[in-house]
């Protein structure tokens, strides 16, 4: 995890209709990297990190991957709250009550903003979801594939790391596209079990979602260069 930089993201605002004051979604932004081929970019790669860090965290990934997929950009927005766990950095929902219910209200919670997020960023570039893969750390996997599974035009393909699915009792009844998926976790992560690995996949296999997954010896809670290599090719795959 890295210090985050405050990014000063405004409070729900609200617009007058009738009197009442009408929620708006938060914006989110974070940093960008654009094509290593220069130009204008063709496909998008949307980075989402973990509980405490903010976009700089996972930006970087542009440069191991840059030249898989040259003609794509990379964005790495900051979650939406300031991390109630630490003195600096961000979260997409608050884990201090690990219970089902409470961890399933706070991914309802920020979905609607990352999806916002994802149509802004597609409109911006005209760019399809076709041409747009979702990559996550810990929380971050866990919020790309609550949203991109749910989305009604599937991404080209979500790529996570360290995480777990919530809610999987909810995913074939609230499932709208079965993109692919790559999941990737260490054998001795002791924030998110590695048993979530198995979990998650025999859920998407069940709902018929393509799903493959990479198990990393000894890693603990964190990418290591063989998940780093799989991930760039299973992007530049799904992007191709």
């Amino acid at each position: 995890m890295t210090a985050s930089r405050r990014m000063g993201y405004p409070c729900l605002q609200g617009s007058r209709s009738e009197g009442k004051a009408v929620p708006m979604l938060m914006s989110l932004s974070g940093p960008t990297r654009p094509p290593v081929a220069g130009g204008k970019p063709r496909r998008l790669v949307i980075l989402l990190h973990g509980l405490g860090a903010d976009g700089n965290d996972l930006i970087g990934l542009q440069q191991v991957w840059g030249r898989l997929l040259p003609e794509t950009e990379f964005v790495s927005p900051n979650a939406p709250f300031p991390c109630d766990m630490a003195p600096y950095g961000y979260q997409w929902f608050s884990v201090q009550d690990r219970t089902p219910e409470a961890m399933l209200a706070g991914v309802r919670a920020a979905a609607p903003m990352l999806d916002a997020f994802i149509d802004e960023e597609l409109a911006k570039r005209g760019l399809a979801e076709s041409d747009a893969a979702l990559v996550g750390f810990s929380q971050g996997t866990m919020m790309s594939l609550y949203v991109g599974l749910r989305r009604a035009k599937p991404l080209a393909g979500i790529l996570g790391y360290s995480g777990r699915l919530l809610a999987p009792e909810l995913l074939a009844s609230e499932l709208r596209s079965r993109p692919p998926v790559l999941l990737v976790h260490g054998t001795e992560d002791p924030l998110v079990p590695f048993q979530s690995l198995a979990d998650a996949e025999a859920t998407l296999k069940q709902a018929g979602v393509p799903v493959e997954t990479l198990a990393c010896p000894g890693v603990e809670h964190a990418i290591d260069p063989e998940g780093l290599q799989r991930g760039g090719l299973f992007l530049r795959q799904v992007l191709a």
